[in-house]
């Protein structure tokens, strides 16, 4: 059917809806690279101006990628709540925007919407929106998810203890554990990235993890993020598995690139569910994602990368998930150039996944061939809690010395934490008050508790 609007007498086409949103999209290198991006400014400002006036039911009949050939799009119009949708089903993308900023779109009205939105019209109003509106929006939505602590609750910042080592070593990663949790970090999860995809890796890792978090009865979930079908073996092995990890893509040829589809997912998500490992809730799930990764498949399919990601949170919120989050500027310059473009990109993927009902939380990354440097990551760390980002990073000095980018650090949650008066989640919270970590008021103490001291040793003779 095509789309048009006119701008200073000149009149841009657009062929489809793909295309209309793609121009539309703010300007990051990845869509340049795919060749789909707007030429000038102008077309870009043509086609967010041509979008605004697009009803939403029209994401509902007109598919980015064929409902025939592709699984995602048919999870999102299969699961699709039309009664939730009915609030909003009469308004454009602009009304909506319109309506997002207001004080109808209060909490409950927000985390009622959810299931009636489509990743799709959640990217559309998000190409529409300046930062302090992707921030103010997603500052409103709040999802609390659970498993032996709880997150997402308002007033908290929780943290990923992210103790990666160049050859899995296991005294240096129980090293780098007690390093964070002496700096209260930790309780969204103790994730480890593997450099080896073994299941017996998986499996001694889990292992090593699991008798520490038992000798401090400590209130936290681990994870070792191996390829879900990895986790699946361990699983099968007796591992104490916690979380199943998974990196997922906005397309059915993305996510087969990562060697998965909805089936394997459902398989492993009620693997972890049959263990019953949880606590005070039951979310097994832990996804990561990032713009550009269908690019860098050959699997965008023509769709832009923003719109594709958040494809990936509609995939996403069908597993009810403990934590999700954007690796904003892992993939590097090529899909996203510079600090203002990794900053644009973050808070789009907070506001979408969040608007989606997802537990969003965010890698404020980059690598070390971009343009962008810690000062642009402490902008962005700033402005993801001020929206209410469930939960960042924690990186021993901010460099993983074994998937060589820039994160974040232990010393900057703390930071943030008490820059806006953020607390961990409320039993971890608890956990570092009694074990002597921090004192009543949550204030750290200067030298570690003896219990803790004892970890190390601990850790380092069972995992050699």
């Amino acid at each position: 059917m095509g789309f048009a609007h006119t701008l200073d007498g000149t009149s841009y086409r657009f062929a489809d809806l793909k295309e209309l949103l793609a121009k539309a999209s703010p300007r990051r290198s990845g869509d340049e690279l795919a060749g789909i991006a707007a030429g000038s400014g102008a077309e870009r400002v043509a086609a967010q101006m041509a979008l605004a006036d697009l009803p939403l039911r029209q994401f509902l009949t007109e598919a980015l990628i064929p409902y025939e050939q592709d699984e995602v799009t048919r999870l999102v119009v299969d699961t699709h709540d039309a009664a939730a949708f009915a609030p909003v089903a009469s308004m454009t993308v602009g009304e909506f925007r319109e309506w997002l900023l207001g004080d109808a779109a209060h909490e409950t009205a927000l985390h009622a919407l959810a299931p009636g939105i489509t990743p799709e019209m959640a990217a559309a109003v998000s190409k529409i929106m300046r930062l302090q509106d992707l921030i103010a929006v997603a500052s409103k939505c709040r999802t609390v998810t659970a498993f032996r602590n709880t997150i997402g609750l308002a007033g908290r910042l929780s943290t990923r203890l992210q103790p990666n080592h160049p050859t899995d070593h296991p005294p240096g990663i129980a090293a780098s554990i007690v390093d964070g949790l002496m700096y209260g970090a930790g309780d969204a999860v103790i994730g480890i990235n593997p450099v080896t995809d073994s299941v017996e890796t998986a499996a001694n890792l889990l292992t090593m993890l699991d008798e520490m978090r038992v000798r401090l009865d400590a209130p936290i979930q681990a994870c070792v993020l191996s390829h879900v079908t990895t986790t699946l073996a361990a699983i099968e092995k007796g591992a104490p598995v916690d979380l199943v990890f998974q990196s997922i893509a906005g397309s059915e040829a993305g996510n087969r690139a990562f060697g998965i589809s909805l089936n394997v997912l459902a398989e492993a998500y009620d693997a972890a569910q049959a263990l019953q490992r949880g606590t005070v809730g039951g979310n097994v799930m832990y996804f990561e994602t990032g713009q550009g990764s269908e690019l860098s498949s050959r699997s965008h399919e023509g769709v832009d990368q923003q719109t594709l990601e958040a494809r990936c949170y509609g995939l996403a919120r069908h597993f009810t998930p403990l934590l999700v989050n954007s690796v904003v500027g892992f993939i590097g310059p090529e899909y996203l150039f510079n600090g203002k473009e990794i900053t644009r990109a973050g808070l789009e993927d907070h506001f979408c996944g969040k608007l989606l009902g997802l537990p969003m939380g965010c890698d404020i990354c980059y690598t070390n061939h971009a343009e962008a440097d810690q000062d642009d990551m402490d902008a962005l760390l700033t402005l993801l809690a001020t929206a209410g980002c469930t939960f960042i990073m924690g990186v021993p000095g901010a460099d993983d010395i074994m998937l060589n980018y820039q994160s974040t650090s232990f010393h900057d949650a703390l930071y943030v934490r008490r820059l806006l008066g953020l607390r961990p989640a409320p039993e971890f919270e608890a956990w570092l008050a009694g074990i002597g970590i921090t004192d009543q008021t949550g204030r750290l103490h200067e030298e570690a508790p003896e219990q803790l001291v004892r970890a190390l040793p601990f850790l380092s003779a069972s995992g050699s």
